[in-house]
């Protein structure tokens, strides 16, 4: 979105940004105008275990943790953005996050106006970290020419960081356009339509493979780059529009980030043999938030019949705390979903309760298949405790679970975590449908990007006879890990039976 990705966060089980994490963005903004708008009970188990089951305590906002830690950085940016955006406090950015604040209230009445606010939220030095009101002209900050993405107080500090920050100007550049561009995201421009596959999804090994298979390509690419939302945008950005070659590369990359959820969850029914055209399926989105769910419309997840022809239905269940009011807050379906299509169902509240009070009064449909994107257990203690009894419950219950990360080193700690539960890790690798959109760390950009989904980790039940350790990861390929077959095998047409 028009500034930055979605990143709510809020109790657990529930979705989290990640190490490095990139810190909650400014609310969204709207598409068409310029105003801005914006898992029951744990199971029986069936043999004692070293993890003593305890109901967790509600974990604790991680949004708020996120705006903690951008005041770690750059003390005061919270506040600089909350007043951007025309709120007096974190309740107000939960609010517009949930989509309880009309557009009136962020006080903007431009397109402009939008685009100005957004980026002043990045206004800060990255060398001192100081902002605007800090210094004795306010507007003396300047921006990187290259990057135009990060700022600088003065001569001093920008030469002072340019050691640091010439390791990222590049990447940090297009972290910018695509910042900006993701607006088209809302306006309907970005995804193009797509048609149903013409490889089987065997064969198609990541987005090469994807992209290869679209037709007219550079027509549908060139029709954004010329249309009237791409037009606006830069008229009102505040800087130079780039080269159209640019363009269709930001694109590119906004395509990947939309279809990285279908196309994981299609990679994990294909890597547990789990056949979409032998019977329906359901699939449960465990820690389902703001990320999934904020202005998600019913035909998001409409890739997955592309990938499938001819398969008996499919229905995707949002399941989260911060699961957003709107077009898929529906109630889970109780009989098989449509054969053809993929439904899209949500239920607002946490998994185990869930589970209870829906999956084993048959309100809904069992999962065949679990998953949780970037989950964030291995944060911190609450977090894991909010997580444990789902954690529990998907293990003692033998169910087929993905879970992605954003960076090897989240690979590791989450690895670390999982052998300790004794859960059965089938194996890890890295993902063919991350996205290729890089993100940046928000108060402290000069590190390494990440991208969502990078890597996947998949389990199955409990107590795996030997895991390798996460200490191993960076002497082995990119390939599946823990003696399963490698991802390059996948895509090369070996579907792996887990289990």
């Amino acid at each position: 979105m028009a500034g930055g990705r979605r990143r709510g966060r809020r109790g657990g089980p529930q979705q989290h940004t990640g190490t490095p994490q990139p810190a909650p963005p400014p609310a969204p903004l709207c598409p068409a105008a310029p105003t801005a708008q914006p898992a029951g009970a744990a199971p029986k188990a069936g043999r004692p275990k070293k993890v003593v089951e305890e109901r967790a305590a509600r974990a604790p906002d991680v949004d708020s943790l996120g705006f903690q830690a951008m005041d770690r950085n750059v003390p005061g940016l919270s506040h600089v953005i909350l007043k951007k955006l025309n709120m007096e406090s974190y309740e107000d950015y939960k609010s517009a996050m949930d989509g309880r604040k009309s557009g009136s209230d962020f006080g903007i009445r431009t397109y402009f106006d939008m685009f100005q606010k957004m980026e002043d939220t990045f206004k800060f030095c990255a060398e001192c970290k100081k902002l605007p009101d800090a210094l004795p002209d306010p507007k003396s900050l300047r921006r990187c020419k290259r990057c135009q993405n990060v700022y600088y107080c003065g001569v001093a500090c920008q030469r002072a960081n340019w050691p640091l920050h010439k390791k990222f100007c590049k990447k940090l550049k297009l972290v910018a356009l695509d910042r900006l561009v993701e607006w088209l995201v809302f306006t309907g421009d970005i995804p193009f339509p797509t048609e149903t596959w013409t490889k089987p999804a065997r064969d198609v090994k990541g987005w090469e493979d994807w992209f290869s298979m679209q037709e007219q390509l550079e027509e549908k690419l060139g029709a954004i780059v010329a249309g009237r939302y791409m037009t606006l945008l830069w008229a009102n950005a505040g800087k130079p529009r780039p080269e159209d070659g640019e363009l269709r590369q930001s694109i590119r990359r906004l395509v990947t980030d939309f279809h990285s959820r279908p196309l994981t969850i299609g990679l994990g029914l294909r890597l547990f043999g789990i056949d979409p055209l032998a019977k329906p399926l359901t699939v449960h989105v465990v820690g389902a938030s703001h990320v999934e769910t904020l202005n998600t419309r019913p035909t998001d997840y409409d890739e997955l019949t592309r990938m499938f022809p001819g398969h008996q239905g499919m229905e995707m269940v949002m399941v989260g705390v911060d699961v957003v009011d709107g077009p898929i807050m529906r109630p889970p379906l109780a009989t098989p979903a449509p054969r053809g299509r993929v439904y899209l169902s949500s239920y607002k509240g946490l998994y185990h309760d869930f589970w209870e009070s829906h999956v084993e009064t048959k309100l809904a449909a069992r999962p065949d298949l679990v998953v949780g994107f970037h989950p964030g257990f291995h944060a911190c203690p609450d977090l894991l405790a909010g997580w444990l009894p789902t954690l529990l419950l998907l293990r003692d219950y033998g169910l087929p679970v993905l879970f992605t990360v954003y960076s090897e080193q989240e690979l590791k700690a989450s690895l670390q975590i999982l052998v300790e539960l004794e859960t059965h890790i089938v194996g890890y690798a890295s993902n063919p449908f991350a996205s290729l959109r890089p993100e940046q760390v928000y108060s402290s950009p000069n590190k390494a990007p990440v991208y969502c989904s990078s890597h996947y980790i998949a389990l199955l039940g409990a107590e795996a006879s030997a895991v390798p350790g996460a200490e191993g990861l960076e002497d082995d390929d990119d390939g599946w890990q823990g003696g399963e077959p490698s991802a390059a095998a996948v895509g090369g047409g070996i579907t792996p039976v887990l289990g």
